[in-house]
């Protein structure tokens, strides 16, 4: 595979060497706003709602990930269509993504900038290498996952093409409705 560089990164395949900084780089997200999410269902009638509402305070969230998910990355690395971005030495950026055969569809489990380089172009050069790699693959769409409270992913992923097309109820729990997170599934297609 080739590498993209730009005046201060290099895009290049996630390597097994990568995931050591993997905590460094994925650590989490601040939103000024969320959307709030309604559901109605009835016999005649089902509907979800989405009412993007700013907040007072930042809406915080850490990331944590256990071994189980470690391992499942460490084995999609094969496919060679993970990314990471270097300044220097310095891992600044990383992208995991699963080619799904059976639809055809190139699932983005982790997409990460280090907030010590965000906003320098590094997030969009790496989007643009994962449609560059996916196309020859045979992909026919990109699918992220993010959530209701993260704002800037989800203006992020729209410039960059992706539209919403999917949202879960129940994707991290029982009722992530009260809990206050719901999965928003986004994609593009190529």
């Amino acid at each position: 595979m080739t590498n993209y560089q730009s005046h201060r990164s290099t895009i290049r395949t996630l390597t097994r060497q990568d995931l050591d900084d993997f905590y460094r780089v994925v650590t989490g997200y601040q939103s000024p706003a969320r959307y709030d999410v309604q559901h109605i269902e009835s016999p005649q009638h089902a509907s979800i709602s989405l009412t993007l509402r700013p907040l007072a305070t930042p809406y915080v969230h850490l990331w944590s990930h256990d071994e189980f998910d470690m391992a499942h990355y460490a084995g999609v690395l094969a496919q060679e269509l993970s990314l990471a971005a270097h300044d220097g030495d310095l891992l600044v950026g990383l992208a995991i993504a699963e080619m799904q055969r059976w639809n055809r569809s190139l699932w983005v489990w982790e997409f990460h900038v280090a907030e010590s380089h965000r906003g320098q172009g590094i997030g969009r050069q790496m989007m643009a290498e994962l449609v560059r790699r996916a196309t020859p693959a045979g992909m026919r769409t990109i699918v992220c996952e993010t959530q209701n409270t993260n704002v800037p992913a989800i203006q992020f992923y729209r410039a960059q093409g992706f539209t919403l097309e999917g949202i879960d109820l129940s994707y991290y729990t029982n009722d992530d409705v009260t809990h206050g997170e719901v999965a928003l599934f986004m994609k593009r297609k190529l």
